[in-house]
């Protein structure tokens, strides 16, 4: 693609670098951005530098949030006993949008994954004996993938929490193997949360 403005290639360079944009839709957005005002421009960047240097991880459930606690943490209508382990912020986002669930949540960061070289140590996992104390959770939903690595990381968790005194499940299967959440649709999810069954169930 022969360009004639090295201003442009960079830019094109820069946006065609996030998944999903090839060089052509990159190419596309740049010169309708070169049909914006500067301040609209100025703006549109600042947005993203601001989103960089300000968004927060939750000191509570590592979800990002713009302030120390997320907005679920510290609604008062949420149920702080009943807390949903997920791998990232898509999974919550595809869970908030069932509106099916009124607990919080505990973001890993990440699954169990040898072959790629990550271990527990590697994910947020060291918090969640502490907050299972500090919380008095009554119930853990595991809501990871139906994946190799999802079901190693479940069986950690349950290995991990299996000397105290709570309820561990897990989301029904009509989510499907191999399934990632933030692919399924909304009343799939919805019920396969309403419709958890109890974490041993599923290792028979």
């Amino acid at each position: 693609m022969n360009l004639p403005s090295k201003l442009i290639e960079e830019a094109v360079d820069q946006l065609s670098s996030i998944p999903g944009i090839g060089r052509k839709t990159a190419l596309r957005h740049v010169l309708h951005l070169l049909q914006r005002s500067t301040g609209e421009v100025e703006r549109f960047s600042n947005a993203f530098t601001r989103l960089r240097q300000e968004i927060k991880f939750c000191k509570q459930c590592k979800n990002l949030s713009d302030q120390e606690l997320c907005n679920i943490c510290i609604n008062p209508n949420r149920n702080k006993q009943l807390v949903c382990i997920v791998e990232d912020l898509r999974d919550i986002m595809a869970i908030e949008s069932t509106q099916q669930f009124q607990g919080v949540y505990h973001v890993l960061g990440g699954k169990i994954s040898p072959m790629d070289g990550i271990g527990p140590n590697d994910i947020n996992l060291e918090t969640l004996p502490s907050r299972v104390e500090q919380d008095q959770v009554t119930e853990i939903i595991l809501a990871l993938s139906a994946t190799m690595e999802g079901d190693t990381t479940s069986f950690y968790i349950y290995k991990k929490l299996k000397e105290y005194n709570l309820k561990l499940s897990s989301i029904a299967r009509g989510v499907g193997i191999g399934d990632e959440l933030e692919y399924t649709d909304e009343i799939t999810l919805g019920r396969s949360i309403l419709n958890r069954i109890p974490y041993e169930s599923s290792l028979s």
